[in-house]
Parts: structure tokens; sequence; C-alpha cells
């Protein structure tokens, strides 16, 4: 059996998922918490195959603790599970150490069949995204490629400011100052090369995927 660690704050996907994981007959959940401290705890206790975890779970920082999940617990295979537009995020989560990035919209289908390529040792990425980025528009890919050259901080604090955050609020969140705010803000808009805030916007948000 397959041992599953369920994190997400959501009372009705954690059972949800351990519902429709444990009929499958092949996974075991060894648990479901709710926060970073119990995560962590859970991780050393529970020593699971496979850590389901939502990104914006209290008490840790984004993609940020992924290294530190990781590093502590190698032999553990992390599926990130986010309400997030997984453009923004996906490439850098599996850079970071994740087998998996699914947005929370995803069907139930998908998220099985990503978890059992998780469990079996693969990377499970969503069919639109590898089809975005492999044939997309001269532009889109060019935004893409630069997009791909941004570090793990840089990404947050681009979706961050995508969704109308000042420096105040982006400090807080990142547990940085603003004035390092401003410096990411200012290697934004180099590497993605706009001249302003709201071209940077414009730019974060060309990533996204939109659905139909």
């Amino acid at each position: 059996m397959t041992k599953i660690l369920i994190a997400d704050h959501h009372p009705i996907t954690r059972m949800g998922i351990s519902s429709l994981l444990e009929k499958e007959g092949v996974y075991e959940v060894v648990g479901k918490v709710t926060n970073g401290k119990d995560l962590f705890r859970s991780l050393k206790s529970k020593n699971p195959d496979v850590l389901i975890l939502e990104i914006d779970l209290p008490e840790i920082n984004g993609i940020t603790a992924l290294r530190t999940i990781k590093s502590e617990n190698p032999g553990t295979k992390i599926l990130i599970l986010s309400c997030h537009p997984e453009e923004m995020y996906a490439l850098n989560a599996i850079k970071a150490g994740a087998a998996a990035y699914l947005s929370k919209t995803a069907s139930t289908e998908i998220l099985s069949e990503a978890v059992h390529q998780v469990a079996r040792g693969g990377i499970y990425l969503n069919k639109e995204i590898s089809e975005k980025i492999n044939s997309g528009t001269t532009r889109s890919n060019n935004l893409v490629s630069r997009y791909k050259k941004l570090s793990t901080r840089e990404i947050e604090v681009l979706n961050l400011l995508s969704t109308g955050k000042r420096n105040k609020d982006i400090a807080e969140a990142l547990d940085i100052n603003e004035k390092t705010v401003s410096t990411y803000k200012t290697r934004l808009l180099k590497k993605l090369r706009v001249d302003n805030l709201a071209d940077l916007i414009n730019q974060s948000r060309l990533l996204q995927i939109r659905p139909t």
C-alpha cells in the first residue's frame, strides 16, 4: 500500500481526496493535516510515500517550503494542489522538488492519474501546460522562456503583484522587508522586459490558463 499524507486546510477537500484514493484499494491515507506545524510533525512520524500539499497551507511559506520538506524527507514525493494558475507556479514547483502540480479545478480522474504517476516515481504536468508551452505563439513562448529564468522568490513576488498586493503586503506575506520587495520588482521589470508595473502585471497574467 502506498502511504498518503494530505495537507489542506479545507475539510471537504481533505475528506474528498481521502475517500477517492482509499476507494482505489492501493493507497492508505495515513494522515490529514491543516497547518504547517502538524505537517512537519506528521511527515516525521508517518513517513508517507506521497504528500498531497495545498500550496497556501497555513504556517508554511508557499513554494519556498518545498525545498525544506524535500531535504528533510527525500523519500516523500510531493504533489501540489493549488487554486493558483498552474503556469504561475507549476514549473517552479517542479524545480523546487515537487513531482506534480494540479489546480483544484482538476477532475477526480486527473487527480487519480497524477497520484498514480507520482507514486510510481514519475512527474505529472497538466496537458494544458505542456501544450501551451510547446505550441503557443512566438510571444507566449518568449514570455514562458523569460519566466522560466525567474527564481522561486521572484515568481512569488510576481504572483502577489498580479493579485494587487502592495509592497508592504508582499513583504509581510514573504517575511522580507519592503526594500527587498522593491529590489525584486526591479529585477522582474528587467527580466520580463517591461517598463512599468502595469505592463509587468499584464505579462504575469498572460501566463495564466484561462477557462474556456
